[in-house]
């Protein structure tokens, strides 16, 4: 039986605004963060992002930041070009990495201090094998910092909940992101008047056909519970785990090696 979690769910505001500035001011979780980050090196995947910025404001705090990207021309970033050309935070920049989520060979093992990872791991078709290696470059006593999208406030709210054994059968089958075993499900239940650059339900599917190339789809559908289930799999020491209207955040660390 799955451990019971507690978290904290804001109130939802119906103005967009101003339920921003009650998340960003008011949630009790910001200050469980900074210190993991602050005057540390980190990696982002899937950034820069927004939240980052200003909702969990912690890149002002990092001392160096470095990101990965799937691809030199993605949707949300534009063009990427390899190199020192990593700009998170005014003139704020680390090196850019391209590699897929589930392969940061690139990387040594305990690279950095802390990871961080917005709207990003639904992206992914096996997230359990993205989180090992997140996990890896991570070192001892180092941090990682999700955000992942609460569907009662996006496109997915119809969608069922993933569940964690369906997550692992991906990791088993070594599920690669050409998979779209989910795309019945999205094509009909995916609300399109929220989520207006997918067009057309014409033009939503044959995006969504193409997502090996564009990553636009979401592959799994999160609740707390499952990003407890998968931090407590990847032997993780969860440090907090908080429910928001619009995302869940989670910061979890990885544990040191026991003293002989």
């Amino acid at each position: 039986m799955r451990a019971a979690v507690k978290f904290y769910v804001s109130k939802p505001i119906k103005d967009t605004f101003f339920h921003w500035a009650y998340d960003r001011w008011r949630l009790p979780f910001r200050d469980k963060y900074l210190p993991f980050v602050d005057g540390k090196c980190g990696l982002e995947v899937g950034g820069p992002s927004l939240v980052f910025s200003s909702k969990l404001p912690v890149y002002r705090h990092v001392r160096s930041l470095d990101g990965v990207n799937f691809a030199t021309d993605t949707i949300w970033e534009g063009r990427l070009e390899a190199g020192d050309t990593f700009e998170f935070f005014g003139d704020k920049a680390g090196r850019q990495f391209i590699a897929e989520a589930t392969d940061l060979t690139e990387i040594e093992t305990d690279q950095y201090d802390f990871l961080l990872s917005s709207n990003c791991l639904e992206h992914v078709a096996n997230p359990i094998k993205a989180l090992i290696e997140w996990k890896r470059v991570i070192r001892p006593g180092g941090a990682l910092v999700l955000v992942l999208p609460n569907k009662v406030s996006n496109f997915d709210h119809r969608r069922p909940v993933t569940s964690f054994d369906h997550l692992l059968d991906d990791f088993n089958n070594d599920v690669g992101e050409d998979d779209l075993t989910h795309l019945d499900e999205i094509l009909q239940l995916h609300d399109l008047a929220l989520d207006p650059p997918a067009g057309t339900p014409a033009e939503f599917r044959q995006r969504s056909l193409e997502n090996a190339s564009n990553r636009t789809l979401h592959h799994h559908v999160f609740d707390a519970q499952l990003v407890d289930d998968l931090l407590r799999h990847l032997d993780l020491e969860i440090v907090d785990i908080t429910a928001a209207h619009t995302d869940f955040f989670a910061l979890a660390r990885k544990k040191t090696a026991p003293s002989l």
